[in-house]
């Protein structure tokens, strides 16, 4: 669509127009970054002759480089290879490209350009989906966190996706090109191009072709919850009634007084740093998912969330895990004298093994099957997508992924299963 034509323009009118700008383009590869400077030097090629004697004289222009001496300005392309691209720079403009493609070690190279570019700086990260995993699919997720803005392109804001040669044999619309019809008005023409594309891509059109920022990153090995499943969940779910806590707390159903709930709650590394803490509230005789905490806390931290958060649902039961971190968040439950803390015989918690593990990711797998509707959380079931088996046997996140939500989630109804037994 363009887009790397229009940053480029964005930045170089930005770079001849305010003196002293450094402006650095990234892409993926060196025949990207030969091309990217095409474009770049178009530009220039394009403008009056005596802007290019005067003010905007180059002293150098190469391969990689274009500079503006009598503006103290500069326009650099780079590959992610090279690790040095924005040592010793001030860079004023930004633009990483295809950044799910970068190779080698795509956080360190990512990680080194940022800090080179100051507060006022301009950053835009692009790329067309690369599996679930990876620092552009992580950045992506994280964007609430970060500050970035995160747009979204879908194939048919190209018009070159049409097909009016396969109208004629085009009816009747499958439910999902009805559902597009209605929702984003395509056409017959774009409908048709849509269904042989997906004949001829099958699984990866999704990605290749994206239409929602959820299904287009493709999940890096087998996937162990039902695909279907998941966008059914998709379908249906609704937004959440409250946010709180900088959008730590979501709750899509406010606790009721004759309801019972319970907790589910993965602690994770605990602290600013390593994976998350995640809380899932669920309604104990529907399964019905209402409440997520998730964030970044201490063991202390995460005890009092939970508190709040129990007592908030009727003094909801907390099924913590141990394992680890887990042993400081019960420790400090017990000091603050919550009652309702699930034990395992003589132990306080939920312990997470090797034999508790795959049956408690088969029952939240079959329970999304029968009843994809019970779960809301845009979170929990992007985590569903990216929790793949592994070659090992082993089933977790995706490489790049997390799966906080998963676990907490797959411990809420493990809890509810493990109550209902003891009665």
């Amino acid at each position: 669509m363009g887009i790397t034509t229009y940053v480029a323009a964005r930045f170089f009118v930005q770079t001849i127009t305010h003196p002293g700008t450094m402006t650095v383009q990234v892409a993926h590869d060196q025949e990207s970054a030969e091309e990217i400077f095409k474009i770049v030097h178009r530009f220039w090629e394009n403008l009056p002759e005596g802007m290019k004697r005067g003010a905007l004289l180059r002293s150098r222009a190469n391969v990689r480089q274009m500079v503006f001496p009598r503006l103290d300005s500069e326009y650099r392309v780079a590959t992610a290879a090279d690790v040095n691209a924005g040592r010793g720079l001030t860079i004023h403009n930004l633009h990483c490209s295809e950044v799910a493609r970068w190779q080698r070690d795509p956080e360190e190279a990512l990680a080194s350009l940022r800090a080179a570019v100051p507060v006022d700086g301009e950053i835009v990260l692009e790329s067309t989906p690369n599996g679930a995993g990876g620092v552009f699919y992580q950045e992506w997720q994280r964007a609430h966190e970060t500050g970035y803005a995160r747009h979204f392109f879908p194939w048919w804001y190209d018009d070159e996706y049409r097909d009016a040669t396969g109208i004629a044999t085009l009816r009747p619309f499958t439910p999902e090109e009805e559902e597009l019809v209605q929702r984003v008005g395509l056409t017959d023409a774009q409908i048709a191009w849509r269904r042989t594309t997906r004949a001829q891509l099958r699984g990866l059109a999704a990605q290749e072709y994206a239409e929602d920022p959820v299904s287009c990153f493709r999940a890096s090995g087998e996937c162990v919850f039902e695909l279907d499943s998941i966008d059914r969940a998709l379908e249906s779910q609704s937004p959440p009634t409250v946010v709180r806590d900088n959008e730590r707390l979501m709750i899509w159903f406010e606790p009721r007084r004759e309801r019972q709930y319970i907790i589910g709650v993965d602690p994770a590394g605990g602290g600013s740093e390593g994976d998350y803490a995640c809380a899932e509230v669920i309604d104990r005789q529907t399964a019905m998912q209402c409440a997520e905490l998730h964030g970044h806390y201490s063991p202390r931290e995460l005890a009092m969330k939970l508190i709040e958060l129990g007592r908030m649902y009727n003094e909801a039961l907390l099924v913590v895990e141990r394992n680890n971190h887990g042993y400081g968040v019960l420790a400090n439950l017990r000091a603050a004298e919550y009652q309702k803390v699930f034990c395992d015989g003589s132990q306080d918690g939920w312990l997470t093994s090797a034999v508790t593990r795959p049956a408690m990711i088969e029952n939240l797998a079959a329970i999304l099957t029968l009843k994809p509707e019970l779960f809301q959380s845009t979170r929990l079931l992007s985590e569903f997508r990216t929790f793949v088996r592994q070659r090992d046997g082993r089933s977790g996140g995706a490489s790049g992924s997390h799966d906080d939500c998963v676990m907490a989630m797959a411990i809420a109804l493990a809890g509810r299963t493990a109550v209902a037994g003891l009665k």
